[in-house]
């Protein structure tokens, strides 16, 4: 069976607009996704997920931050937020005692950074989102989604005419 995809690219020049985009995605999920983000350190992964939490109605008194050391913090929202960092995981064995694999079937949204320590484990539909650091302020996003639904929900985020799409 092939699976329906599309990708879009998307330019931030700060730290507030990589939380609009966030926001944006973030306000037009309906139900249940996993959405990963891949980049290397301090690419705005976590500020993204700031700007998700935000539009998934997340409580202003809930500050998200990275879960480095903790490696899963759970928000309560519109829809429930769970951000996953793996970065200090060892390899894909360590997954198994985090719980993350029961959180993949859960109703929540599961944001997950450094998923690459997973291995090769099938996400099914879900919205891959690539940053990658262009210059101090500036990151480039690579979205993917995967599956019927993810691609829907990408080209509501697109409707989006504040965000610099680009090629």
């Amino acid at each position: 069976m092939t699976t329906v995809t599309t990708t879009a690219h998307l330019i931030s020049t700060s730290p507030d607009q990589t939380r609009m985009i966030g926001q944006a995605i973030g306000a037009a999920i309906s139900s249940a996704l996993v959405i990963t983000l891949t980049g290397d350190l301090a690419s705005g992964k976590t500020v993204l997920v700031q700007g998700l939490a935000a539009g998934l109605d997340v409580p202003r008194e809930y500050y998200i931050t990275s879960p480095s050391y903790t490696l899963i913090n759970e928000y309560p929202g519109r829809l429930p937020l769970s951000h996953a960092d793996l970065y200090r995981l060892g390899d894909h064995s360590d997954v198994a005692d985090t719980g993350l694999e029961e959180m993949l079937d859960s109703p929540c949204v599961l944001a997950i950074e450094w998923p690459e320590r997973i291995g090769s484990h099938p996400f099914g539909d879900h919205l891959a989102l690539s940053l990658r650091i262009l210059a101090r302020k500036t990151r480039r996003l690579e979205m993917t989604a995967y599956g019927l639904p993810t691609v829907n929900l990408l080209k509501e985020v697109q409707k989006n005419k504040e965000m610099q799409w680009g090629s």
